[in-house]
Parts: structure tokens; C-alpha cells; sequence
């Protein structure tokens, strides 16, 4: 079994209003997990707490058997990246030095940054300045951030909220076999918040569905999992196989399946 990297015990708060919690849960080293549910069922709050950028009112959270809250910044980066839903800078900073910004843990970001933005397919927006740069542009060079802070770190955490979105489906499907092999090469645990339902069966380990705060079930990333999945969004799935072997999910609202 692998070392456990992350681990909430009890772990609970109340954010605008509504409870989120309790959690818990472990992530071993090396493990890679989707968060899914609907719209507001507090996946996004779920990560800030695995990132340490939200405290619980109740319970703790450990990285390395420590507790995350009580972890210095440096430290604390040198261990997890965090790659939020949200690009935007308020400065046209070169793509270059946005990237090197994952570094500064670390140093040595003259070395990193061309790997980076190559790992992130993005070596031809080096030297542009980042505001000048399309949404699926600017996700790409935010993620070759994440990928620099973490490149020489072992049996790290990769946190990553809906990172996909802005991408057309054949760089969405480059992309996920980059983090994987990313990750898998170095030991990080990957966690990423997504709203494709294949994506998340076809490219993680587990999966964690939640509902207005609360978890609903853990369960592996394969199709005994349609059940509660259907159950959580309402649909009628059904995996299809195709041509060359693998399989397709095919969705459909219930009533037009009934």
C-alpha cells in the first residue's frame, strides 16, 4: 500500500451560509481522484480545504501526517500546487515570468519554465504577456505553473478545479494523459474537480461524489459506478462499447429516457 499523503479527519466549516462536512477522507501518494457533483454541491470548497486555503471550523487537516494550517507558506508549496477555476491577472505579465511564479519555493525557475510550458503544450506562448492570451490559452500557461512548482518534487499533491473547461476536447484528452504521467513519474496524488463524467472514469483511480456539502460515496473510477452516478445528476447512463476496443458513455436526461 502507498504512504498516505493527505488525510481529513472530521473535517468540517460553514462558508456563506451552508455547512460543508464532515469529511473524512485519505488520499495515498501516487492516487489520482475526481471530485464530481452538481452545480453548488461544494466541490470547489472541498479543495480549498485539501488545499489549506480554507481552515475547518472543526476537525483538521494533515499533509504528511502534519497539520496543513500550521505548515509554513514555503513549505506548504513545496509539498502541493493549486491550480483554481480562475485565470485572470491584473497585470499583462510575460507568460514567462507567470510561469516561473511556481518556482518561487523552489528557485531555479530559468530551468523549469521552457519544460513547463512544453509538459502544458504551450512552448509557442513563450515571451507573449498573459493578458493578451485566449481563455484556453491563459488555462494552459496557469497549468504549466503548477506542473514547474511540482517538477522536482516527489510524492507531492496536485489540486486542480475544473482545469480542462477552456480547452477543445482533443487538448483536453493530451492534457489528462500529461497530468497522469506527470504525476505517476514523481508519486503526486492528483485531485481534480471536473464535470466530464467520462473523463473522470477513464482517467483516475477514485471518485468522490458530493451534494450540498456533504459526500455522498467514494467509489472506484469505473462502471460499477453508474449507479450512484446516475442517481446524482439525474441522467440514464449507459457505457457503450466502440469500435478498437474501450467504451463510450452515453447520457440521457431521465424523462427522455423514459
Amino acid at each position: 500500500m502507498m504512504p498516505q499523503t493527505l488525510r481529513l479527519e472530521n473535517a468540517a466549516l460553514v462558508r456563506h451560509g451552508q455547512r460543508f462536512g464532515p469529511f473524512e477522507l485519505s488520499l495515498a501518494a501516487g492516487e489520482r481522484v475526481a471530485l464530481l457533483g452538481p452545480s453548488g454541491a461544494g466541490k470547489s470548497t472541498l479543495l480549498g480545504l485539501l488545499a489549506g486555503e480554507l481552515a475547518p471550523t472543526r476537525g483538521q487537516v494533515l499533509l504528511d501526517g502534519r497539520p496543513l494550517a500550521g505548515m509554513p507558506a514555503q513549505q506548504r508549496a513545496r509539498r502541493r500546487a493549486v491550480l483554481p477555476q480562475s485565470h485572470q491577472l491584473a497585470f499583462g505579465l510575460p507568460v514567462d515570468l507567470v510561469v516561473s511564479l511556481g518556482r518561487w519555493a523552489g528557485g531555479d525557475g530559468d530551468r523549469w519554465v521552457p519544460q513547463a510550458l512544453a509538459w502544458a503544450h504551450a512552448s509557442h506562448l513563450q515571451g507573449r504577456r498573459y493578458d493578451q492570451l485566449s481563455g484556453g490559452e491563459q488555462a494552459r500557461v496557469q497549468l504549466a505553473r503548477v506542473l514547474a512548482q511540482l517538477a522536482d518534487v516527489e510524492r507531492g499533491l496536485l489540486l486542480v478545479d475544473e482545469p480542462l473547461s477552456a480547452l477543445d476536447p482533443g487538448l483536453q484528452l493530451e492534457l489528462l494523459d500529461t497530468l497522469a504521467s506527470f504525476c505517476r513519474e514523481r508519486g503526486h496524488g492528483l485531485v481534480a474537480v471536473l464535470h466530464d463524467i467520462q473523463q473522470a472514469l477513464q482517467g483516475f483511480d477514485r471518485l468522490l461524489l458530493l451534494r450540498r456539502g456533504l459526500l455522498q460515496a467514494d467509489l472506484s473510477a469505473d462502471t460499477s459506478a453508474l449507479p450512484a452516478l446516475e442517481s446524482l445528476f439525474g441522467l440514464r447512463l449507459l457505457a457503450v462499447p466502440v469500435v478498437g476496443g474501450g467504451w463510450a458513455l452515453a447520457a440521457r436526461r431521465l424523462e427522455a429516457a423514459a
